[in-house]
């Protein structure tokens, strides 16, 4: 199973990215995808995941109404589409998938650099 995940860089405060996550290996029906983020020095967090399967999406409070997961079906692939960027937002991020929502343990992807300037 590989998880691709790319378009990470830098930003400005307020601005926007998208990244993307393809999967391969293996169907993902009945598992949760996702991505986590980790800053230097900090503890990895909880970002967003989405039902493979219904599109039933989480999010954490320091995203919500900021950050949009969704996911194209046919090209096996999530996105994550983060607006209103803060430097806080700063961090790798990691793209994820497994059977529980909020933990997304079972498969993990390389992580993607954001970097949010003020």
């Amino acid at each position: 199973v590989q998880l691709q995940a790319s378009g990470g860089g830098l930003v400005q405060a307020g601005g926007s990215l998208r990244l993307s996550c393809v999967a391969s290996g293996r169907t993902f029906s009945g598992y949760f995808m996702g991505w986590f983020r980790q800053a230097p020095g900090k503890e990895r967090e909880f970002v967003a995941s989405i039902m493979w399967s219904s599109a039933s999406t989480s999010y954490a409070d320091s995203v919500k109404g900021r950050f949009t997961i969704s996911r194209d079906y046919a090209k096996n692939t999530v996105y994550l589409q983060m607006n209103s960027l803060k430097p806080e937002d700063t961090a790798v991020y990691y793209c994820a998938a497994g059977i529980h929502r909020l933990s997304l343990d079972d498969y993990r992807g390389q992580g993607t650099l954001v970097t949010v300037s003020s």
